[in-house]
């Protein structure tokens, strides 16, 4: 595994980075990847102050300091970037069209996942962009999201989750309505921004972590890139 370099757009929030970061290690470890400290990936985490992405406008403006981190990042010569946030993906090709590193595109990830668990009605928490902008709108896929109510307080509470006010009671508040939703009969859950996959982690509800997702495909990478380097040293 040595010489693989793997580039991290976090800080959107901080929390969800560090959880991304931590749970990436974990799953190296279970996986018995890592034999020595020196088998671990060189991870480049570029953890940039941006503006959260939780309003139905999104401008230019807003994402020009993620498209600076992205090329941050290049200077150090990744072999593949993640970007450890759902509603920046909604600007996947706008990015990708001005940097020249591959970036892993979530929303792929999650369609495969979908198809290949055969879920077909879902609940999806996310930020109010990533809903109205269609972010994980699939076809043949039912949705049973949050009302534009509730939809206006998620807002709100990412942005206090991310300040540090009242951590616990925003964890709730979250909780009760996802709760209400799984009740109409959605097979599960689509945790569609970080901060809710950090505030979820722990609920025992039928859940698609997406931050999760990346992780097993980063895993899956590597695992792939060993068997290629392998093959040609044989």
């Amino acid at each position: 595994m040595q010489g693989l370099k793997i580039g991290v757009l976090g800080g959107i929030g901080p929390e969800a980075t560090g959880y991304f970061y931590t749970q990436f290690i974990k799953r190296l470890q279970d996986k018995r990847i890592i034999n020595s400290n020196a088998d671990f990936p060189q991870i480049i985490i570029n953890s940039i102050p941006a503006p959260e992405l939780i309003f139905d406008r999104i401008t230019e403006n807003d994402l020009e300091p993620y498209l600076i981190g992205l090329k941050d990042l290049e200077k150090h010569s990744p072999e593949i970037i993640v970007m450890v946030c759902n509603t920046i993906h909604l600007y996947y090709d706008f990015l990708t069209e001005r940097t020249n590193t591959t970036i892993i595109d979530l929303r792929k990830i999650v369609e495969r996942h979908l198809k290949k668990n055969n879920i077909k009605r879902v609940t999806v928490v996310a930020t109010s962009s990533s809903l109205s902008l269609g972010l994980y709108h699939f076809p043949e896929i039912t949705y049973h999201n949050p009302s534009p109510e509730e939809q206006k307080e998620f807002s709100q509470l990412i942005f206090k989750f991310n300040q540090g006010i009242d951590k616990e009671e925003q964890i709730q508040r979250v909780k009760k309505i996802v709760q209400e939703h799984l009740k109409e009969e959605s097979q599960a859950v689509l945790l569609g921004c970080t901060e809710f996959a950090v505030m979820l982690n722990d609920l025992d509800i039928p859940k698609i972590n997406t931050i999760d997702l990346l992780i097993d495909y980063l895993i899956d990478y590597i695992l792939e890139s060993r068997n290629k380097k392998r093959f040609t040293a044989t």
